[in-house]
């Protein structure tokens, strides 16, 4: 490693930043992740993940179950009226929380070598010359060949990579906190209410996971989120029976706005982006973690294929955006049809009915939101 340039510079030490870190550096190439915050912290996801990706996790050093993972076995499914269908899942998962999934991911990419500054922001980003970047923090230049943007949902350095997202707004407000209450250890379970739905899924240490996704105007009639769930969202019987015994483990719900389902470039001025960065499917697929996951091998696999000299910039450009889409397209298709079929309760109700009528409908749309296991 040679000062402060690199093979790779990644922005931002999410999921697949902290994932695309580690695979590189085990492969032997130099990489420094840029984090605007500090490790580990909580973030507003559903912490639930398929098995398509046990085996590169595992590849990579983290055993789900060493950390307390909960297995996954079974899906349901609830109206606004509380009408349910329950399956089976074909593949399965696990569930585990984002604060001790990034713990661990963090303390194995340290183990693998990788560089990692935090509690910094990235200012700009430049490609000069047409050979290398150069990447701007308050404090300090890094220079590297290739640039991973693994940032998230949203960053204020989309106005400089991509302004035309960055000005887009939304309506749509995601909430999460972690409870002490009952819920099935195998099922992750999803409910609709009026303007939204919500997960549930049971975590490490017998928490209980429950994050939700709504609009401002459904959270702007309430004065508080604890009020919003308990006369908003337990207006379905399975969330009622829920909030009525659950207590909350967080000081606080932690809230985000301006989240953004449009459609996004995998590259941007030769950026390559990963995690919600290139893409994010509607929670109700459920696998939005797994899908950030894997996506990130699909770019390292590329990544070290340029830097071996193998393929051009643009090879590896290109290769990224046509495997991302295949691997991924049919996911993001499936949730922007099936999204407007639920938080309306005649909708919901009728999605529900051939559900619980033909049975092997929920398996099957399941798998279309879930890839095949990693090899």
């Amino acid at each position: 490693m040679n000062g402060s340039n690199f093979d790779v510079i990644i922005i931002g030490g999410g999921l697949a930043g902290l994932v695309s870190s580690i695979d590189l550096a085990q492969r032997g190439i130099s990489v420094l992740v840029i984090e605007k915050n500090n490790f580990p912290l909580h973030k507003v996801c559903g912490e639930y993940l398929s098995n398509e990706v046990r085996p590169y996790l595992k590849r990579l050093g983290f055993v789900p179950e060493n950390l307390g993972a909960k297995k996954i076995s079974r899906f349901m499914i609830s109206s606004l009226d509380g009408t349910s269908s329950t399956c089976e899942m074909y593949m399965g998962g696990f569930s585990i929380s984002r604060y001790l999934l990034d713990k661990e991911l963090f303390s194995i990419a340290l183990n693998s070598g990788v560089a990692i500054v935090t509690d910094t922001a990235v200012t700009n980003v430049s490609f000069v010359n047409g050979t290398q970047f150069e990447v701007n923090t308050a404090n300090k230049n890094y220079y590297a060949k290739v640039v991973l943007g693994a940032y998230g949902k949203r960053s204020n350095l989309d106005k400089e990579i991509r302004s035309q997202f960055f000005y887009k707004r939304t309506n749509y407000v995601g909430v999460k906190c972690h409870f002490k209450g009952d819920h099935e250890d195998d099922l992750v379970s999803l409910h609709n209410f009026e303007g939204g739905y919500c997960g549930l899924s049971k975590i490490e240490n017998g928490l209980l996971n429950i994050s939700y996704l709504t609009t401002n105007n459904v959270v702007k009639r309430y004065r508080t989120i604890k009020e919003l769930e308990q006369v908003h969202l337990s207006k379905n019987p399975h969330l009622h029976a829920v909030f009525k015994n659950a207590h909350s483990a967080f000081n606080k719900s932690l809230v985000i706005s301006q989240i953004n389902f449009g459609i996004k470039q995998t590259v941007e001025k030769h950026v390559l982006m990963v995690g919600d960065a290139a893409g994010m499917i509607h929670p109700l697929c459920g696998n939005g973690m797994a899908m950030a996951i894997h996506g990130a091998k699909i770019c390292v696999e590329q990544v070290q294929q340029f830097l071996n000299e193998n393929i051009s910039r643009n090879e590896m450009e290109m290769h990224y955006s046509k495997n991302w889409d295949k691997q991924f397209k049919t996911r993001l298709t499936l949730g922007k049809y099936i999204e407007p079929l639920f938080g309306n309760k005649w909708t919901s109700n009728l999605a529900l009915k051939p559900l619980k009528m033909l049975p092997g409908i929920l398996p099957k749309l399941i798998s279309l939101s879930h890839g095949e296991a990693i090899k």
